[in-house]
């Protein structure tokens, strides 16, 4: 078989399991992502305490949606995420494996380094793409209506072409903390990974050996949203609504940073930390157990001996 072929083959697997993990994880886990934008949009000084939609907590949170916007609320925005799954995943892992070539820096095999920078230049790859539908899924997620009366996804994105345009004060305003996100997950999950997934010892038994990935990725991705936190709720703040309307409060990634901290303090920096945590400790679970079952089903239909994630 020419090689061209091997690869472009190989390309359409990652893609097709890629892409149905993608699709898997975002529908179960689409929940804690609401619930957490909706911690970080909050406000103390916008936000009473006597408002219904004042928000005390991850369960607190879900029970007032529940009560006051009906059980679909808690998918609201899921379409954007869901759209732009399938390229995301091609997008980071392909350009991941490119990204590795260039930070060698004269060496055989790759080094913690070089997954680290691998996965910095995969994440601001992967932000610049996706920041779009992130636009739009806060907006969605941010509205606090009853789910039957939200707009559509399209309709929203038109409104804010319309309104706002296509640069920074529309479709691609937060570009910035969205790569400074995107880039900093990655380069603490595919660094951390990697590494550690290089000098453990392999388990023969694949039950353990797919145990041993998965807390691997698991602990990765809880790191990754600790060190990253931060640059998601200045994301948030400037692709949520602004406390005044008509009035830009949040412009840009370092200014919302300085706000928050001043008038939040410290720890408003990780509004939204554990339902995110929550969403990547198991949603990492989901994908591997997907991309998994879905690669080696089409690795038997294209007749290819079957390859580990």
């Amino acid at each position: 078989m020419p090689d061209i072929e091997k690869l472009l083959k190989q390309a359409a697997m990652q893609i097709g399991a890629g892409g149905s993990a993608g699709f898997v994880e975002v529908s179960i886990m689409h929940p804690l992502d609401l619930v957490k934008t909706r911690l970080q949009l909050q406000s103390k000084r916008t936000t009473q305490r006597s408002d219904p939609h004042y928000y005390n907590g991850i369960v607190d949170c879900m029970k007032k949606m529940y009560l006051h916007e009906g059980a679909f609320s808690f998918w609201k925005g899921i379409l954007p995420p869901i759209l732009a799954e399938t390229p995301k995943r091609a997008v980071k892992f392909l350009t991941f494996e490119q990204y590795k070539k260039l930070f060698m820096f004269g060496s055989d095999i790759p080094t913690p380094l070089t997954f680290a920078l691998a996965g910095l230049g995969a994440g601001i790859t992967e932000g610049v793409l996706v920041n779009p539908f992130e636009v739009v899924k806060v907006t969605l997620q941010s509205n606090k209506q009853l789910a039957t009366e939200v707009p559509s996804t399209w309709t929203v994105t038109r409104q804010i072409v319309r309104e706002s345009g296509m640069g920074s004060r529309g479709l691609n305003k937060g570009l910035t903390a969205t790569i400074a996100r995107n880039g900093i997950f990655n380069m603490v999950y595919f660094g951390f990974y990697h590494s550690v997934k290089g000098i453990l010892p392999e388990y023969e038994d694949p039950l353990l050996e797919f145990g041993r990935k998965v807390a691997i990725g698991f602990t990765s991705g809880v790191l990754g949203s600790c060190v990253n936190i931060p640059f998601d709720v200045a994301k948030s703040r400037i692709q949520g609504p602004q406390p005044l309307p008509g009035v830009i409060k949040y412009s840009s990634t370092t200014g919302a940073l300085v706000l928050v901290y001043k008038e939040e303090g410290f720890r408003a920096l990780y509004k939204g930390l554990l339902p995110k945590v929550l969403r990547l400790g198991p949603g990492g679970a989901i994908m591997l157990v997907v991309y998994d079952y879905v690669y080696h089903f089409l690795e038997e239909k294209f007749e290819k001996k079957p390859k580990s994630f």
